[in-house]
């Protein structure tokens, strides 16, 4: 039996390794459909691999950095001729899931994600600063190639980092709580949850396509899927909400018509990240306080029970006294 398993090891390892690096390569091509340029740099607004990535190591652990390697790879095979440069690229992108895995590991980070402390840790260690990898290298690969002017270094930089923090933001807990969902039990849920996406199919374009500033019409939609579904439903309606916003601002569409490439960077990033942290924080907090509800209910129920043991032990009639004949 042992040596059958050692056989079978390397296989499973390398249908892993082919199936991450798979999923980072899809993730980038939809990554690519979607872009813009700031300082003549063409840079995405949101990243999937990068969520795709730490949501891979969240899963199935270190052993997969060899996929996220690979599909980092293809990406750039797919985008330039490979140079020895691009291997400052290639690691940028590769360490940045990583170290944002062991930062997330270390602090006892959960992927259920239903504590308001496991969301700040995605959202300040998995994002903010994991993703400062990645970013600074490839901005400094670019800037000692000559590809990248040393006036454009801070924009392409901030552009990068903001679009790789927002894949972990808006990717990884989506792919977190599918991982872990349950469908709805009772039918009412589930009238609940179409209606719910059929209002999220016909507000969020009309909102991200309409001439007038009305983006902020979604935040109700948004408290309504939290409020209801917890976590999968707001990331759910979070995330569909800035590939919408993000559809917009690269066509040059709706509210993002008349902005400058700088305005449309900088409107679009806010709009992401205030959806991205309304979503994860107010569901955190919700599916905290019911979770802290139900210890409470349960800890109740077993106090009820103790208690009607003991009453019925009191209230049970005495034995007679056995007499025996000396």
């Amino acid at each position: 039996m042992v040596a059958r398993q050692d056989l079978r090891t390397p296989a499973v390892f390398v249908l892993e390794t082919l199936a991450v690096a798979a999923c980072y390569y899809a993730g980038g091509r939809l990554g690519l459909l979607r872009d813009l340029t700031v300082s003549g740099a063409v840079v995405s607004p949101l990243w999937p691999p990068t969520g795709v990535a730490v949501a891979c190591l969240l899963v199935l652990g270190l052993r997969c950095w060899a996929g996220i390697a690979l599909g980092a790879l293809l990406i750039l095979v797919h985008l330039t001729s490979l140079r020895w440069t691009s291997l400052g690229v290639l690691a940028g992108n590769t360490l940045a899931p990583v170290c944002g895995y062991l930062l997330l590991r270390r602090a006892g980070f959960r992927i259920e994600l239903s504590r308001l402390r496991d969301c700040l840790y995605l959202v300040f260690l998995g994002a903010f600063s994991a993703m400062l990898i990645s970013s600074t290298t490839g901005a400094l690969t670019l800037f000692t190639t000559g590809d990248l002017p040393a006036d454009d270094f801070w924009g392409v930089w901030l552009a990068w980092w903001v679009g790789d923090a927002m894949g972990v933001l808006l990717v990884t807990p989506v792919l977190l709580v599918l991982y872990r969902a349950r469908a709805p039990v009772h039918w009412a849920r589930w009238k609940e949850a179409v209606g719910l996406a059929v209002i999220a199919a016909v507000l969020v374009p009309l909102a991200t396509h309409s001439p007038g500033s009305v983006l902020f019409s979604i935040y109700p939609l948004l408290i309504w899927a939290a409020l209801r579904f917890e976590l999968t439903g707001s990331m759910l309606c979070a995330l569909f909400a800035s590939v919408m916003a993000t559809t917009a601002a690269t066509d040059r569409i709706g509210p993002f018509r008349h902005l400058t490439e700088v305005q449309v960077m900088i409107n679009l990033q806010a709009f992401n990240m205030a959806m991205a942290l309304t979503a994860l924080l107010l569901s955190a907090v919700i599916t905290e306080q019911h979770n802290t509800r139900r210890s409470v209910e349960r800890a109740c129920q077993e106090l009820v029970e103790v208690l009607e043991h003991l009453t019925a032990g009191e209230s049970a009639p005495a034995r007679p006294p056995r007499h025996t004949d000396e």
